[in-house]
């Protein structure tokens, strides 16, 4: 992608200090991906990038809780219907895991804010095809090349990135 938003992106998310990682371990960076999504102008454009790769489809899956602000803009900017997944389906009310609307016979990309591994995303894209729908895209707005691409390959799932981790990393060079 360009690289004025991936720096813009990365301007915004990139922190120093002392941050404890999921792993236990401790770093002095950390890229904190809900700050992208906290600015309605960067959110929107990191959306029209994504947008840019979406698929022919029937409606958008947000993934919880990172994907559903750019699935809701992207929604706005396409007039394509979205539904919220949850990563696990509640026990009470509906008990769906996928809320707002149908499914099932619908060609659905399933849109996510970063990819790491993928694993979240395949748990997610079973539960969609589950419930009937057609799952074969993913749009991310970061792909962190950890091994998420191929990992969703494995199930027959195509990614594709408007940023890459290579993409916010040069564009400081830019």
């Amino acid at each position: 992608m360009t690289s004025p938003l991936a720096r813009r992106v990365y301007e915004t998310c990139h922190l120093t200090g002392s941050f404890r990682l999921r792993s236990g371990q401790t770093s002095d960076e950390y890229f904190d991906k809900y700050l992208f999504e906290a600015q309605p102008g960067l959110l929107r454009e990191v959306a029209e990038a994504m947008v840019a790769l979406l698929p022919e489809c029937d409606a958008l899956a947000g993934m919880e809780m990172g994907g559903i602000p750019v699935a809701t803009v992207m929604s706005q900017l396409t007039g394509l219907p979205t539904v919220f997944v949850r990563k696990q389906a509640k026990e009470y009310g509906t008990g769906k895991a996928a809320e707002g609307g149908p499914v099932d016979g619908r060609r659905v990309v399933v849109i996510e804010d970063v990819v790491t591994s993928g694993g979240a995303l395949l748990a997610s894209c079973r539960q969609l095809r589950a419930s009937g729908a057609t799952v074969d895209s993913v749009v991310c707005a970061i792909d962190r090349e950890q091994g998420g691409r191929e990992n969703l390959a494995a199930e027959g799932l195509s990614l594709h990135a408007a940023l890459t981790r290579r993409d916010l990393e040069s564009s400081l060079l830019a």
